[in-house]
């Protein structure tokens, strides 16, 4: 029996969460640089977003570029921008013919024009489609998001069509840039780092996290599939105990 054809249809998570992590080590071990690594994490991205529409997942968040990432050389920068834009006009009409629909979350007034403009035609162009929820984290820093919640909130407040009584948990999601999704049941990262590098702080309080030593230009479906068993086998518990489930 596959990987695949172990898993469970009904204990799928309806929302994963991904740090593509690795792309410069990977170039590294391959005598390159890191855009080749980059180049190369494309094809993985292809092959999960496959994988996972495949499977019938809601949703599917990449971490594909953070704030911080703009301290990194200029000339990695540039090359990721080309990049960007260059694979998401070569990847609408796939994205069509499979159903998906486009989303971007974060900073986004920090990108280049062009690739701006390339992100909000790739979102209108796919936004009538019903599949898979692709969500791709551009320019995003959780910290960034929970204080731009809160500022929202405040101008709320200070304006008089909110009061601190009616600030509740459901009422900040609604201020996230995830404010349309569901919370990510399963996180993973690859490239053996532990750690969640700024990444949905708020939205992860309660997901089951996974780490794996793989590079991500080295992650496809069959990795995919044994971090899905290894959610499949927890049990998730919310804070009660087992004989409360």
């Amino acid at each position: 029996m596959s990987l695949k054809e172990k898993l469970l249809p009904e204990r799928l998570p309806s929302h994963i969460a991904i740090i593509m992590d690795g792309n410069g080590r990977w170039a590294k071990e391959q005598g390159k640089n890191r855009l080749y690594g980059h180049f190369n994490g494309v094809e993985s991205v292809r092959n999960i977003v496959e994988g996972c529409a495949e499977l019938k997942i809601g949703y599917l968040t990449l971490y594909a570029f953070s704030t911080e990432n703009w301290d990194r050389p200029k000339d990695e920068v540039t090359g990721l921008m080309e990049l960007l834009v260059q694979t998401i006009r070569d990847e609408v009409p796939t994205l069509n013919k499979n159903n998906i629909r486009l989303h971007v979350i974060g900073n986004i007034g920090m990108l280049p024009e062009n690739a701006l403009n390339e992100l909000n035609e790739a979102c209108e162009d796919t936004k009538g489609n019903t599949g898979l929820n692709l969500i791709m984290a551009l320019s995003y820093s959780s910290r960034w998001e929970i204080c731009n919640a809160v500022k929202e909130i405040g101008k709320e407040i200070k304006s008089g069509n909110l009061s601190l009584e009616e600030i509740s948990d459901d009422l900040f999601k609604q201020y996230l840039c995830t404010a349309n999704f569901p919370d990510p049941e399963l996180m993973i990262r690859t490239s053996g780092e532990y750690r969640i590098s700024n990444f949905l702080l708020y939205q992860l309080a309660y997901s089951e996290l996974y780490f794996t030593d793989t590079l991500w230009p080295n992650f496809r479906k069959e990795n995919l599939y044994e971090a899905l068993l290894d959610y499949q086998n927890r049990e998730r518990r919310f804070g009660k105990i087992s004989e409360q489930l």
